[in-house]
């Protein structure tokens, strides 16, 4: 079995540096700089226990790999471009082997069905960030990070089960679920806030906007009878992902924050907030806050703003416009 990890950044990175560490076969698809700095040396990973260096082959194609039928895929690009990474798996004769959406969103799993026929979802619970080429860091301890897996749009397999061994191989908590979407709708729950944080900063005085956006996120879950799971405060998995500290490391914005900070084209709002208000406009709903929010991602991104550029009246304003 080898792991193919499409997309190398704070996510991607992590998980393959600990899969790496842990001697699981793995090979990675980047791209820039990152490709770069990862075909000329180690991938540096920093956690606040510990630091690691690993060497990890990297190309920037998949049509690169002669892939095998025991292959894994594990999609970690943004979910804007997801579209983009499905067609060049489809043109390295990508078949039948799981393709694994580690993205926030609910849109990736379906994009991916267009194209193969063994799509699986992930709930991610890593907060991380790409501090350079070739450099990544995770914030939480005594794992890297936690995820739940399972078959889309419902069941677990053996697929599952050998993906969830060699994460958990590599320091990443991992646990197969019969209903991965229901965590991924919660996690989606989380996400509403990122833009918020992007636009104006993450210790704004913004409580009313977060609790409106997920206020009317699920009333339409509810509405469309759409079930959803978070880890409660007294989960054990909890002590597996405690939030720690990395000396000389400013705390990590969202990825948002950390798109629109190295200048993304475009964000992946539009599947964050703006997955409630399709959902909502699919059940006859409105989601007007959500909406909001999501035009506002292709504002700041469209016009290069910096974060935290926005004041939380001028973020009032804009959802009331």
């Amino acid at each position: 079995m080898r792991i193919v990890v499409y997309g190398l950044g704070a996510v991607g990175g992590t998980v393959a540096a600990g899969l790496a560490r842990a001697g699981v076969p793995v090979t990675g698809i980047a791209r820039g700089a990152q490709l770069a700095a990862l075909q000329s040396g180690p991938l540096l990973l920093e956690s606040p226990a510990e630091r690691i260096e690993a060497r990890i082959p990297c190309v920037a194609d998949p049509r690169e790999l002669e892939l095998g039928a025991d292959d894994i895929i594990l999609l970690a690009v943004k979910t804007q471009d997801s579209g983009a990474a499905l067609e060049r798996l489809a043109l390295a004769g990508l078949g039948g082997q799981p393709v694994y959406c580690t993205q926030n969103s609910l849109a990736n799993e379906p994009l991916a069905a267009r194209y193969f026929p063994n799509i699986h979802g992930v709930n991610v619970m890593m907060p991380c960030a790409m501090v350079a080429p070739g450099h990544v860091r995770t914030f939480v301890e005594p794992r890297f990070g936690m995820f739940d897996i399972g078959c889309w749009p419902g069941g677990s397999d053996a697929d599952d089960a050998r993906l969830a061994e060699a994460l958990e191989a590599g320091n990443v908590a991992c646990s197969p679920s019969e209903d991965v979407m229901t965590w991924k709708r919660g996690k989606l729950l989380l996400n509403l806030s990122n833009v918020i944080d992007a636009a104006v900063g993450p210790d704004a005085q913004d409580g009313a906007i977060r609790k409106a956006a997920r206020e009317e996120a699920e009333t339409v879950y509810r509405a469309l009878g759409l079930s959803w799971r978070t880890i409660d405060e007294d989960d054990p998995r909890r002590e597996q992902i405690r939030r720690g500290t990395i000396a000389g490391a400013p705390r990590a914005g969202t990825s948002t924050t950390q798109s629109l900070a190295r200048g993304a084209a475009q964000l992946e709002t539009a599947f964050l907030n703006g997955e409630i208000a399709m959902l909502a406009r699919q059940g006859g709903l409105e989601a007007p806050v959500n909406a909001a929010l999501s035009r506002l991602g292709a504002r700041l991104a469209g016009n290069k703003a910096a974060p935290g550029a926005m004041t939380v009246g001028e973020l009032e304003d804009w959802i009331r416009s």
